[in-house]
């Protein structure tokens, strides 16, 4: 289901993104909400600043600067998947702390359909803060990981490899 969320930046509602899978994914990143960029680009992780996708380079060699549906696939490639906690919000710019009113994609839906994820990433506090709220059962293991934003400095991008290597180990590892 799309999100919209007002924005500044936006006169009109912006559509938000549909979830991104492949066949037989078993992680599930999610994001809180789009950023500006992200959702000018028309693209998760648009921001060219963001980390996203220097780490997943970094963790499965799929190169940051392939147009957007090559990273995608190769993403997918690796039993990944990507979407976001909220589905529709009111926000200033694209700060997290600015979502007001947030609503929330079908996460339990989604697991439904998709009965291969084992694990959910929450990408950045933001993300862990929402997925609780949604009161999910804790039928599969979820994690929240440094955010890859660009306002994120606390942690430097290797620490951020490092930390998101556990999305490599699970994605690869069979049942």
């Amino acid at each position: 289901m799309a999100g919209l969320c007002r924005t500044r930046f936006h006169a009109a509602d912006s559509a938000g993104f549909p979830p991104v899978t492949g066949d037989s994914p078993r992680v599930l990143i999610l994001g809180s909400f789009p950023s500006v960029q992200s959702l000018r680009h028309s693209e998760y992780y648009g921001n060219p600043q963001n980390h996203f996708w220097k780490i997943m380079d970094a963790l499965f060699g799929i190169d940051h600067q392939l147009p957007y549906q090559d990273r995608i696939a190769n993403l997918t490639g690796h039993h990944i998947a990507l979407w976001d906690v909220v589905r529709t919000c009111s926000r200033r710019g694209s700060a997290d702390q600015e979502i007001r009113e947030p609503a929330f994609n079908d996460i339990s839906g989604f697991l439904i359909a998709h009965p291969t994820v084992r694990l959910i990433i929450l990408n950045g506090s933001a993300a862990g803060r929402y997925f609780r709220r949604m009161h999910m059962p804790p039928a599969i293991e979820s994690r929240i990981l440094p955010s890859t934003s660009p306002a994120n400095t606390r942690y430097t991008l290797a620490e951020k490899v490092e930390a998101w290597e556990i999305v490599r180990a699970n994605s690869e590892r069979d049942e």
